[in-house]
């Protein structure tokens, strides 16, 4: 079985609607042989990643940049994961208050460094989320979920 995991750091109202919106859409019935692994970031370990087949990551953007606890979890992982883990499949979302591009440009930096694949474009969301940013975040979670599907 595949195993997506979950990488999200989830500190305010606005990203745990974006996180739960993308769990609901990565564990929807028509995803089959998929685990779903959710973990805090700051709880995430190399052995995690190492054993996931795919990666979604979540996090606010903090004064322009991804949270602290993201970057602990890349600082963590990024040496052990470099060689095995690449051409893997993951998806983004970011929330902000009022800008998420430089947030966005740090995660896709380490991401291209990992040689880690996009396969959905990244949901960026600034104030409180719409109704269409959630479905958003659903389809990035179904979509990801989805390309580990055998």
């Amino acid at each position: 079985m595949a195993r997506l995991l979950i990488v999200h750091h989830t500190p305010s109202p606005n990203v745990a609607a974006m996180f739960e919106a993308v769990v609901d859409g990565a564990t929807t019935d028509e995803i089959e042989g998929v685990e779903v692994v959710r973990k805090a970031a700051l709880a995430a370990t190399p052995t995690d990643a190492l054993q996931a087949d795919g990666y979604i990551l979540g996090t606010p953007a903090n004064l322009g940049m991804m949270s602290g606890a993201l970057k602990v979890f890349f600082d963590t992982i990024y040496y052990p994961c470099l060689d095995d883990t690449r051409g893997r499949p993951y998806g983004l979302y970011v929330h902000g208050n009022n800008d998420t591009t430089g947030a966005i440009r740090g995660i896709e930096s380490i991401v291209t460094g990992l040689g880690w694949q996009r396969v959905t474009a990244t949901v960026s969301v600034t104030g409180e989320p719409t109704k269409e940013d959630l479905e958003a975040c659903w389809n990035l979670g179904a979509t990801v979920a989805a390309s580990l599907m055998a």
